[in-house]
């Protein structure tokens, strides 16, 4: 936006932005500062140029004018853009801001309850595979358990077998004539050496 001054179009941004200093050039020209005066110009004395008290007077009213309007102009072009964006951010655009941010807020929630259901799905899955494995740990160690019983059973079964089988060689009171004229008849001879195979190596003859 410009804004006509004195025959000249301004920038509104040049009108609202502050003042700034007056910059003076540190170098006067080609001539070093250690440098002697000029000869001609020696013994000069500088005097001010003469000041029309009228005149000063008008430039000075002129000026308060200038800074007046200027200052005037600044607001005018402050209170517009404060304006504009007052109606920027009240307006359809707000409008369409807003309708933006539910929309975006709508699609958040709708991701965020597909996570949720996933994540459900996912516990509940994990906690019957767990079930799973744990029913299946518990009935293999009762079949376990089955099978060292029914092992255990028979090694007794096996043990009592030979028991019996055993009990048939005891020495009771009715065989013991019978086992006596075996023993006579059938004597053994228990004095031998046998080698670290178990092999008889040495024995002495019956007396």
């Amino acid at each position: 936006m410009f804004q006509v001054i004195g025959g000249r179009s301004v920038p509104a941004a040049r009108l609202l932005a502050p003042r700034s200093a007056v910059l003076v050039e540190a170098v006067r020209g080609r001539k070093s500062r250690t440098d002697p005066v000029a000869k001609s110009k020696e013994g000069r004395i500088k005097v001010p140029p003469p000041v029309d008290p009228v005149e000063m007077v008008v430039l000075k009213e002129r000026y308060t004018e200038y800074q007046l309007i200027m200052s005037a102009l600044r607001l005018e072009f402050k209170e517009e853009v404060l304006r504009k964006k007052y109606e920027e951010e009240t307006g359809s655009q707000a409008e369409e801001r807003v309708r933006q941010e539910a929309e975006e807020h709508r699609s958040l929630m709708a991701w965020n309850n597909e996570e949720n259901l996933r994540m459900l799905k996912a516990r509940i899955l994990r906690v019957q595979q767990e079930a799973e494995e744990a029913q299946r740990k518990k009935i293999e160690a009762a079949i376990q358990r089955e099978q060292e019983q029914q092992e255990f059973i028979k090694e007794k079964e096996r043990e009592i077998l030979q028991l019996q089988e055993e009990v048939k060689n005891f020495i009771t009171v009715e065989n013991l004539d019978q086992r006596i004229e075996e023993a006579l008849d059938n004597p053994k001879n228990y004095n031998f050496a046998i080698d670290k195979e178990g092999r008889v190596v040495k024995q002495t003859a019956l007396q």
